[in-house]
């Protein structure tokens, strides 16, 4: 890509090429900064070249497209006034908040578009609480380096890495909102920090989950406990359905359609953020017919005794109580290895059915169907399936 004499809007917004593009002469020492992200395309980001008592040094003045190419603009001029006046305009940064305060800034950002009720925030505040506050929680974020940052994660790396994983990503989230607000040029927890951190010896550890032969054996032990009738049945349901806790617990007479015994998950519900429609089989039908009986004003095809949505603890704590040896998000393992150990069908039918998206883009691009008839056939098998190993026991 030819390097342009000065900078426009529409080589700012399409250069994809890694380097530093100065805005040419009279651009007051502004420059974009184009580098590769870590999760595709480019992260772009405005500096300024200054000189202060003879020494260079540069000023963050914010990512693109947060600062517009006008704002950096503005922004370059406005700091060469104050350098032309002996000041230093980096004097900015020292009203930069420190990590405690910015974590509730980008938390209250995030906070409307987290489905969960609160749920992410307070698993945001719990986790840097624990891990990161007594470590950087005091330090400006203009000041935080790489260093700080492994200091959190190296002592939780090897024996809690999901946790370490989720601490880094949500310090790196920080950070950008600080690059952002033109606090800093940086992301101390991004990619600089991967060649640091210790290489995963420690095999992952699965979700816990059932033999699909002793899938039967849990459902009896649960529907003969004292729990809630709407717990009972939202666990069936869930098994049957091969669908996620919250997709069930948060089900809704509206998404079901009797006549065609189809239930449709909407997008905001799903973790793809895609409408996910579910085949019903007799027996799901019926669970159906039966949770009718418990059925409130909520609308909730499965409600908490107070009528909410159950607790995403409600399901997993039956079970541990059960002793099953699993939990809920186990049951989509289990259906999974019997559609591939019991059945010859499809393996992308079997990954539709676990509303799983193709990682294949192109083999995506070109699949418009769903699968659906596919997929009734393979819930009908699963459900007699398991009611036929309910009555070999």
């Amino acid at each position: 890509m030819k390097r342009p004499k000065r900078l426009s809007a529409t080589f700012v917004n399409t250069v994809n090429v890694p380097g530093r593009y100065g805005d040419g002469r009279g651009g007051h020492g502004l420059s974009l900064l184009v580098k590769p992200a870590s999760a595709g395309g480019f992260a772009k980001s405005w500096a300024q070249r200054i000189r202060l008592d003879g020494k260079a040094a540069n000023v963050g003045l914010g990512a693109y497209p947060v600062v517009t190419l006008a704002r950096a603009r503005q922004k370059a001029l406005a700091n060469a006034r104050v350098v032309s006046e002996g000041r230093d305009p980096r004097d900015r940064a020292s009203r930069a908040p420190n990590f405690e305060q910015a974590v509730e800034k980008v938390i209250e950002i995030h906070a409307e578009n987290w489905k969960d009720g609160g749920k992410s925030a307070a698993q945001w505040r719990a986790s840097l609480r624990d891990y990161a506050v007594p470590k950087i929680g005091r330090k400006r974020v203009d000041r935080i380096s790489t260093k700080d940052v492994m200091e959190v994660l190296l002592p939780i790396w090897s024996a809690k890495r999901e946790t370490a994983r989720r601490v880094r990503q949500r310090i790196g989230a920080v950070m950008k909102w600080a690059v952002a607000q033109g606090y800093r040029e940086d992301n101390p927890a991004g990619d600089a920090i991967s060649a640091a951190l210790p290489k995963n010896s420690v095999r992952r550890r699965h979700q816990q989950a059932l033999p699909h032969a002793q899938v039967a054996k849990a459902l009896g032990r649960v529907r003969a406990s004292r729990a809630h009738r709407a717990t009972v049945l939202a666990f069936e349901f869930l098994v049957l359905t091969a669908c996620r806790s919250g997709e069930v617990r948060g089900a809704k007479w509206d998404e079901v359609d009797d006549a065609n015994a189809t239930w449709t998950v909407p997008p905001d519900r799903m973790k793809t953020k895609l409408e996910h429609r579910v085949p019903l089989s007799p027996r799901a039908v019926a669970i159906l017919d039966e949770a009718r009986g418990v059925a409130d004003k909520s609308g909730l095809v499965f409600p908490s005794p107070t009528g909410r949505v159950l607790s995403d603890s409600t399901l997993s704590k039956l079970l541990r109580e059960l002793g099953v040896g699993a939990v809920p998000h186990g049951f989509r393992s289990s259906f999974r290895d019997w559609a591939a150990e019991k059945t010859d069908v499809p393996r992308e039918v079997c990954e539709l059915a676990l509303a799983h998206v193709n990682s294949d883009r192109v083999e995506a691009a070109y699949r418009r169907s769903d699968l659906f008839e596919r997929r009734r056939e393979l819930m009908d098998d699963w459900a007699a399936y398991v009611a036929g190993q309910r009555e070999a026991d």
